[in-house]
């Protein structure tokens, strides 16, 4: 088995791999794979996972829809978030705006979680009701659950099944009618609560199935503060089940424990007490492969790391398990020892690149600092150059950073990092507010670490920079071409800031911790420059970009901005591209997520010529899109379905078709 540390400058072979007896068994497979290629999804017409499928790529090569007609696209159905049967039952039960659900088509039927995380199955024609997952008592305490990504379809001849991950357990249900398969688990089911604790796993992305196996990943819902003044939040590990069984397999610990490698990592033996991360949103596999690649997110105490030295893997990592057995096959570390919260969140999105004319099976991964990490999936090994380079270093004591940070060389970041004088917006009057705010606070390049509060006049509020804690690339970013080797990635491009101050708690056990680091606007304008919202189209061939453009255009009718000629400014929300034969489908996004100023959202949907970037035609939606836009062909027919909603407006699914 190949195995890599992947740790800092990629030239050194002991770097990015760790070679054991059977490399050389491996290192023919992944000859053959390179050579072969996967085809992974370039001929997918369907939309078999809630990314697409389990590349990841959001990708469909279907063109009836093209941008010939794609402005004869009309609303042919909407569904509610919650099957009305389910809202009349439990009429207490309140149901957000925050649709996350992408549905999947399996043999002519649309399957998808609800607003409140159970399964449901339609008709991908109307969108009528066929069946509904029941909770498993008729009672508002076990109807009560949240809106999850997506779910997943497993099949073996005759014999298939619905998985989803609701409320601490793992559900195995019937395709035919929604019904617990009762040989699974126990009852149909399996607890994912952890041992010792009432805390259970929140699964954001839903479960994979990787040549029988089920992956489960996410993050521990009720951690209390997220590990801001206490230190020994739970953390999420990887499981593995049985798909028939629901029999445990393995797990992968996000934390390693004694014995296992990467406990040096966490200084002063620190894994003890450490955690707080997980894998809460997307993964993806190669089932060629036999491997599932799972992005975790930040440490415990994700502002102050005093109390954990060192680089504290797994964290902000990008960890590649070989799903028979749960071992690490290679592992990336994005950001060593992270105060930021720099988390990978978004998909491992996997495709087939050609580098100097050398097919490459590729593995890109984007994370909050704004960069695209791209790897040889089967091994590891950097595409490109990565370098550690010196970065800033922190003056609050007793916190030790890394002297230096992973700096892809290729492809550029899709969005601003640091922030300089050059960064502050120079509109007329407000140019000189801007900087006059900006004076408050400590600003520098990528990584310039978070300061303490100073209550002397005119001393600091705070470090003030780009990315800010919710990240320029999060769970929305990004989809792949299989057949140009183009990516695309959507970037929030609002800063954030990372301050400190010390606990006044008695039973705080850590000495700093992170206030409210909102950062402060002008009557509602950011003091960065825009666009605060933005595609970026990247050439994976070259590590180039394309293009980029606003998406979208937010406070154009401001009155501070009203009279100025400006271009689209762009929404700094979190939408989610689907990417055609022809086109690039976008919407606005919506107010409902977190980061999100109320007023930088909108219900434009639109499609973009994916090689310009060019606006070929757009219509307004109910709401705004919540969830990830996909399509299918149905008797004929090419349809788009997204989930849509936001604060005080009904969530919903709808559908989009050509008359």
């Amino acid at each position: 088995m190949l195995a890599g540390t992947c740790r800092s400058n990629p030239d050194s072979k002991e770097n990015w791999r760790t070679l054991n007896r059977n490399s050389l068994v491996m290192l023919l497979i992944a000859f053959l794979t390179c050579t072969a290629g996967t085809e992974l999804a370039a001929q997918n017409t369907g939309w078999t996972y809630w990314g697409g499928n389990k590349a990841f790529d959001r990708y469909s090569a279907l063109d009836q829809i093209n941008a010939d007609n794609v402005a004869d696209l009309k609303i042919i159905w909407r569904r509610p978030a919650l099957d009305p049967t389910l809202q009349e039952a439990f009429s207490e039960i309140r149901v957000t705006g925050n649709l996350r659900s992408t549905p999947v088509y399996i043999e002519g039927v649309l399957y998808a979680t609800n607003a409140i995380g159970l399964a449901e199955a339609f008709d991908p024609a109307s969108g009528a009701t066929l069946w509904v997952q029941q909770p498993p008592a008729a009672t508002s305490e076990e109807a009560r659950g949240q809106s999850t990504r997506g779910l997943e379809y497993w099949s073996d001849g005759g014999e298939g099944r619905i998985l989803v991950v609701r409320n601490g357990y793992l559900y195995a249900l019937n395709p035919a009618n929604g019904l617990p398969i009762i040989d699974f688990g126990t009852n149909g089911r399996v607890s994912l609560v952890p041992d010792n604790t009432n805390q259970f796993s929140f699964v954001s992305g839903g479960p994979i199935v990787v040549n029988d196996v089920i992956v489960v990943a996410g993050t521990v819902d009720g951690a209390g503060d997220s590990g801001t003044r206490w230190r020994g939040a739970a953390s999420e590990d990887v499981r593995a089940y049985d798909v028939r069984s629901g029999a445990q397999l393995w797990t992968f610990h996000a934390v390693p424990e004694q014995g296992e490698f990467g406990t040096d990592t966490w200084g002063n033996d620190s894994w003890r007490d450490s955690g707080d991360l997980g894998s809460w949103c997307c993964l993806s596999a190669d089932e060629s492969l036999g491997m599932v690649y799972v992005p975790f997110t930040a440490p415990t105490a994700a502002y102050y790391g005093g109390h954990r030295p060192g680089d504290n893997l797994f964290s902000n990592s990008l960890v590649a398990i070989d799903v028979s057995t749960g071992e690490r096959v290679w592992h990336f570390q994005m950001v060593h020892h992270d105060v930021w919260e720099y988390d990978n969140v978004g998909p491992p999105v996997l495709g087939d690149i050609n580098v100097n004319g050398r097919t490459i099976p590729a593995v890109m991964q984007a994370n909050k600092t704004g960069w695209i990490y791209v790897f040889n999936r089967v091994t590891g090994e950097p595409v490109w150059p990565i370098e550690e380079r010196p970065v800033p270093q922190s003056d609050v004591p007793g916190e030790l950073l890394s002297a230096t940070q992973p700096f892809p060389t290729r492809p550029p970041p899709i969005a601003t990092q640091g922030i300089s004088e050059a960064d502050i917006i120079d509109y007329p009057e407000l140019g000189q507010l801007a900087r006059a705010e900006v004076a408050n606070f400590v600003i520098g390049p990528i990584f310039t670490p978070p300061t303490l509060i100073s209550t002397t006049p005119g001393g600091t509020q705070g470090t003030l920079t780009l990315p800010g804690s919710w990240g320029s690339a999060n769970w929305n970013t990004g989809a792949f071409d299989p057949e140009t080797g183009y990516y695309y990635g959507f970037a929030n491009d609002i800063p954030r800031v990372y301050r400190l101050e010390a606990t006044n708690q008695e039973e705080a056990e850590m000495p700093y911790w992170s206030p409210n680091r909102e950062a402060p606007y002008l009557d509602g304008i950011p003091l960065t420059r825009p666009p605060w919202g933005r595609i970026t189209a990247i050439d994976m061939n070259r590590g180039e970009h394309l293009w980029q453009v606003a998406n979208g255009d937010s406070l154009g009718d401001h009155p501070a901005l009203s009279n100025l000629d400006l271009p689209d400014l762009g929404i700094a929300s979190r939408p989610v591209a689907l990417v055609t034969r022809t086109l690039l489908f976008i919407g606005d996004g919506s107010n409902v997520f977190g980061g999100t100023q109320p007023n930088m959202w909108g219900r434009t949907f639109r499609a973009l010529d994916k090689a310009t970037g060019e606006t070929v035609w757009e219509m307004e939606l109910p709401s705004g899109t919540t969830g990830g836009p996909m399509t299918f062909q149905h008797e004929g027919k090419q349809i788009i379905v997204v989930a849509i909603g936001a604060l005080g407006t009904p969530a919903e699914w709808v559908a989009l078709a050509l008359e």
